[in-house]
């Protein structure tokens, strides 16, 4: 039958009543005919148990991300801030900083408290030590140390002069000399004495050195029990300086007894560490004995040890977190550890600890490309090894492979309460699904997407109302009610189908937002359906190039085509090139060659490694189709080729395999077949015509190959009538069908189609296997069984009859 005008095209004007332009309309919430996914995403951020993550999967510009981002925050606002999180040094165990969590908000005002009592204590501790008090507790700390050696010295400095001997101190130390009165002996004075005299006096000089030597010995004890008075000292004095600051950050944070555990231990250290706090080590014993054991001065230790590390800062958060990461690295999931250079060594501690997104996004969701989170190494490992323990462990990637040779540190692990969403393609989730074990134990709820929705009921006003929404928040001009219905017949052909609109609603963005920029170079306050046209013919203009140079080859005749009369064994099948994201039909002439043979089919494309699996299937199919409804009960006694002419690349679809038969019949018949008819369609075994992809291009390729050609009124295309409801033409098609100089004809079954191009009756079966005499199909089988007989005389007659050579 040829196909109406009126089914053509959907015309959605019909559909769109009670607006002029989408500024009449409201907003839509939600997402529009994605009915299922949306159930998918309530069921699995309501149930709330471990494991029931979302993988959301559709075709890309289905709007996943965008719906997910503005479902989850519409959650999340209702919902409890999480808390903040700070690392603080560990005083127990400095490689293993510890974490603390503080209500949201509370962390960087708990960090600038540390750092004023940082300073506070500073001050306070060098006032104290600057004190009357402190200093005379010192000085007297310092004179019993001091006079202790001094005493000690002089103890031994009369018992030598009781013995004749002399205690000499000298800049090199402390040395002893033979005595005579108040006068010491020179050498040669000492020589002069009687030898037993000089015995004694060596004698007594070596006991007065043991002496010496065992003061000497007690100094490094005198040294460390003073140091431990002092220490005391600084200790006490300290304690009661820091005390006060202490408190007043406390009593803040009494509430929480990890913070409470946090500053008692800061307490403890300030009082250890007073000196280095108050910038100042302790002093040597004075010298003599001092210098004699090469004491120095010694230094301070640095107090950044109570800096606070704000890891997560939920301060500017309201409700739960939703965060998008579009680099998920290793690092970026989970953290890392920062290191600086001091004297070519790298150093590190907690303040360089930096969050990952599994911190930021804790208590709360997060959505992650299962594309990019795959083409990261250990990325979803280390995302299911998080989702698995419910906790996130700060690992440099070199610790986990086993490579790490430096000591780095070992955070403490913050506890993982996060709502993971992974987005990616139906392929990639079905491949994951298939090869991954662990997949199904963390992510149990699939969000499909379909890439369609419905365009019946009120569909098509909710869509309107979807357009009104996405124009206000690009900030567009309001749509004409008339550029309304192009748009939604520009989102029915993305999907060849007049039932159903694209869901792909980035592409259809794409477009409000070129037709927006027509509508004001022409100074529209709405913008109309004249401006969406023009958009569309400027999308197609700028990627029409290949197009332009086929035609261009059909009016120079270089393509081999026939838009008029009829050949024998010829009939133009229509096929889609694709260019990116154009696509356009293009006839072409396909030919079979039939003689005697033994029931071969030869697909030359195959032969030749340009078929595809889909078209060998369909040529194998045709052979079936010919054998079981011509040659039932005799041999198919001929061999057969077909052909793409002009074809130079791969070829596959089954789209052909409906022409193949036509130009095969008319081979065997020698029936001309018209060739101002082009053909699509696939078909089964029974002579079914079954629908096919690409219908609109195909019929625009053909259409405007005949347009180039010249049209003569005859010319038209034709397809299965499954088809028909996925028309959505070219106006100028619509156009030339409406003058009759174009025809649409839709088949459901090949007799069809042999009548339309053949101008024969296709011929009844009979009962006897036959067909009504003079038909098409009668031809056929009378030419095949003509083969067959054929095929018979040469193979002679059976062995022991007459005629037999033997």
């Amino acid at each position: 039958m040829e196909v109406p005008v009126s089914s053509l095209r959907r015309d959605y004007s019909t559909d769109l009543e009670g607006f002029e332009t989408t500024a009449d309309l409201e907003d839509v919430f939600g997402i529009v005919g994605q009915p299922r996914a949306a159930a998918a995403v309530e069921f699995g951020t309501g149930i709330a148990r471990p494991g029931f993550n979302i993988f959301a999967f559709g075709a890309p510009g289905t709007g996943k991300r965008s719906f997910l981002q503005q479902y989850l925050e519409s959650r999340a606002r209702g919902q409890q801030t999480p808390p903040d999180l700070c690392y603080v040094h560990n005083f127990d165990d400095p490689r293993c900083p510890r974490l603390l969590r503080l209500p949201a908000g509370r962390g960087v005002t708990f960090r600038r408290e540390v750092e004023r009592l940082t300073e506070d204590m500073r001050v306070a501790i060098a006032g104290a030590f600057e004190s009357e008090e402190y200093q005379h507790r010192r000085q007297l700390i310092d004179e019993e140390f001091k006079e202790r050696p001094e005493r000690r010295l002089a103890e031994i400095g009369d018992r030598a002069r009781t013995m004749g001997v002399a205690l000499i101190r000298t800049d090199d130390g402390l040395s002893f000399a033979a005595q005579r009165g108040d006068a010491i002996l020179g050498d040669e004075q000492f020589a002069a004495l009687p030898e037993a005299e000089r015995a004694r006096i060596e004698q007594s000089i070596g006991e007065l050195q043991d002496e010496v030597q065992q003061t000497v010995r007690q100094v490094p004890r005198w040294n460390r029990e003073r140091r431990e008075r002092l220490r005391t000292l600084s200790r006490d004095v300290a304690s009661l300086a820091v005390e006060h600051p202490l408190e007043e950050v406390a009593k803040a944070h009494a509430d929480l007894p990890d913070v409470l555990q946090f500053l008692a231990a800061v307490r403890q250290h300030a009082t250890q560490h007073a000196r280095d706090l108050a910038g100042g080590g302790e002093p040597a014993l004075p010298a003599p004995l001092g210098d004699m054991l090469g004491r120095q001065p010694g230094g301070g230790e640095a107090t950044h040890v109570y800096d606070v590390c704000v890891l997560v800062d939920n301060t500017a958060t309201t409700g739960a977190p939703v965060i998008y990461e579009d680099n998920p690295t290793y690092d970026n999931l989970i953290g890392r550890i920062e290191y600086t250079t001091q004297l070519g060594a790298l150093m590190t501690d907690h303040t360089l600890i930096k969050a990952g997104v599994l911190h930021r996004a804790n208590g709360g969701y997060l959505l992650l490309d299962m594309h990019r989170l795959l083409r990261t190494p250990y990325a979803w490992d280390a995302l299911k090894r998080a989702l698995a323990n419910r906790v996130v462990r700060i690992e440099p990637l070199a610790q986990v492979m086993g490579l790490a040779s430096a000591v780095s540190l070992d955070p403490e692990p913050a506890e993982l309460h996060v709502q993971v969403v992974l987005m990616g393609d139906p392929n990639l989730y079905y491949l994951v699904h298939t090869l991954d074990p662990d997949f199904l134990e963390h992510f149990k709820v699939a969000a499909d997407f379909d890439d369609t929705m419905p365009a019946t009921g009120d569909q098509p006003l909710r869509y309107a109302r979807l357009l009104a929404t996405l124009c206000r928040q690009e900030g567009l001009r309001p749509l004409h009610r008339s550029a309304v219905a192009r748009v939604m017949e520009f989102s029915s052909r993305l999907v060849d189908d007049q039932r159903r609109l694209s869901a792909r609603i980035a592409i259809v963005m794409d477009l409000l937002r070129e037709a927006d920029h027509w509508a004001g170079r022409e100074g529209h306050a709405a913008t109309q359906a004249t401006d969406v046209e023009r958009a569309i013919a400027a999308q197609i203009y700028r990627a029409d190039r290949p197009r332009e140079h086929y035609l261009e080859a059909v009016e120079r005749r270089s393509l081999l085509l026939d838009t008029d009369g009829a050949r024998v064994g010829q009939v133009n099948g229509l096929a889609v090139a694709s260019y990116g994201t154009f696509a356009f039909g293009h006839p072409s002439r396909i030919t079979a060659r039939v003689r005697l043979g033994e029931g071969d089919l030869v697909n030359i494309e195959r032969e030749v490694e340009l078929s595809g699996p889909i078209h060998s299937k369909g040529v194998l199919i045709l052979a079936g189709l010919l054998g079981a409804r011509y040659a039932a009960d005799y041999p198919l006694s001929l061999s057969a080729t077909l052909v793409f002419e002009q074809s130079y690349g791969p070829i596959d679809g089954d789209s052909a395999s409906a022409a193949e038969l036509f130009a095969l019949l008319s081979a065997i018949t020698g029936v001309g077949l018209r060739q101002d008819l082009a053909v699509t369609g696939s078909i089964n075994q029974h002579g079914d015509i079954q629908p096919i992809g690409g219908a609109n291009e195909k019929i625009e390729g053909f259409f405007d190959v005949c347009r180039i050609r010249g049209l003569t009124g005859r010319q038209g295309v034709i397809i299965p009538a499954a088809n028909v409801e996925h028309l959505m033409l070219r106006q100028d098609v619509i156009d030339a069908v409406a003058a009759g100089r174009f025809h649409v004809h839709a088949i459901s079954t090949m007799d069809e189609g042999i009548a339309l191009l053949t101008g024969l009756p296709a011929g009844e079966a009979l009962e006897d296997g036959g067909y009504s005499p003079g038909s098409f199909n009668a031809r056929v089988l009378d030419r095949l069984r003509a083969l067959a007989e054929r095929r018979r005389e040469f193979a002679g007659p059976p062995p022991g009859e007459p005629g037999d050579a033997h």
